[in-house]
């Protein structure tokens, strides 16, 4: 557990109580602060009294006196289609919003960090497609070449629930843009930016408001190192708003279908092999063709997104082929999951948008 710092003898609303709302009830209570809590379905407040947590009705006029922060889970609308009423209240009464995201970036790194030889890191993923499959391949190369790591966010555990980091490991975050919308702080050490296509629009207030919820990942803290995926013009846009011009390798440019030999470091597949290009060089290729756990075109560009972050971590290229050939894909994820007379049957079950659907179909 990751305690929260900076709320200690205060208190915080919490609400909503799913896998995360009681992930940072209990994570504010290790760190010394006094959660309210409070969810607007009666069986998620009944399965939190059965657990032992007390409920405070936040429902009511004065129950956000005296209140320094309300946190709030992901599904709650804070702004579009109309905020939550405890929500515009907080508002309305000047107290900070926050999620669990901002909360473990403002509470995760601490003097222990200095006195380590190589102090944690974090890498965060958003986009529209391939979040989980990005994250969990970054994840499981890491594992693969012996680094220890935690994955959590939007995949796996709540991100407040894994262990303090320990010395040189590496925290893997998905993040949705219902996270990276609210989060008071986002600073990865290397932020990832798949791709973008519309989804959650009524969430966002559109197509803007959408990106604009992805590309706050970019902007609050400033990674160290940037890997943005530019078959898209919202990309392309990312790319160059945070580079200091195309040879700035703190920018990595990722693509699935174009060359990008001219820039200062950059990585793409085309018809099947992956290539790494670094002012101006290529320095490394991949067949990804032989690799079953990531087959089509956007699992290349997943594969492509996760080789740079690790990279960009020190990995060596052929460790990272290795690993590449041993992880198994997602389930419901183009998921092969039977064969009946030369039929392959494929669950693909998580594609949440057209976009999704069509790149899985346009593997076979």
């Amino acid at each position: 557990m990751i305690p929260v710092k900076g709320y200690k003898g205060q208190k915080v609303a919490v609400l909503g109580l799913g896998r995360s709302g009681l992930a940072t009830a209990a994570a504010l209570r290790a760190g010394g602060a006094e959660p309210l809590l409070w969810d607007d379905s009666p069986e998620a407040r009944a399965k939190a009294a059965e657990a032992g947590h007390v409920l405070t009705d936040l429902t009511r006029a004065a129950a956000l006196d005296g209140v320094a922060c309300l946190v709030t889970s992901p599904g709650i609308p804070h702004l579009f289609p109309a905020p939550h009423p405890v929500i515009a209240r907080a508002l309305d009464q000047g107290i900070p919003v926050d999620n669990d995201i901002g909360l473990f970036f403002q509470s995760a790194a601490g003097p222990e960090w200095d006195e380590m030889e190589t102090p944690p890191k974090v890498v965060a993923v958003t986009g529209s497609n391939g979040k989980s499959t990005t994250t969990a391949l970054i994840h499981h190369i890491l594992a693969e070449a012996g680094r220890p790591t935690q994955m959590a966010g939007n995949i796996g555990k709540g991100v407040l629930s894994i262990d303090p980091p320990q010395d040189g490991e590496v925290i893997v975050l998905e993040l949705s843009s219902y996270q990276t919308e609210l989060a008071r702080a986002l600073t990865p050490d290397v932020a990832v930016f798949t791709n973008l296509s519309p989804d959650h629009l009524d969430r966002h207030g559109g197509t803007g408001g959408y990106f604009a919820a992805k590309a706050r990942l970019f902007a609050l803290g400033g990674p160290d190192r940037a890997v943005i995926g530019v078959d898209e013009i919202e990309g392309r846009f990312l790319a160059g708003q945070l580079g200091q011009g195309p040879q700035d390798d703190r920018v990595i440019r990722v693509s699935s279908g174009s060359k990008l030999e001219g820039f200062g470091w950059s990585v793409f597949a085309r018809k099947g092999f992956l290539a790494e290009w670094r002012k101006g060089r290529q320095v490394a290729s991949i067949d990804l063709r032989a690799v079953k756990g990531l087959s089509g075109a956007h699992n290349h560009q997943n594969a492509c997104a996760a080789y740079a972050a690790c990279r960009s971590l020190g990995l060596a290229p052929k460790l990272i082929e290795g690993a590449l050939h041993s992880f198994a894909g997602l389930p419901h994820r183009s998921q092969l999951v039977g064969e009946r007379d030369g039929v392959r049957f494929i669950n693909d079950s998580k594609a949440t948008n057209v976009d999704s659907a069509a790149k899985a179909l346009q593997a076979f």
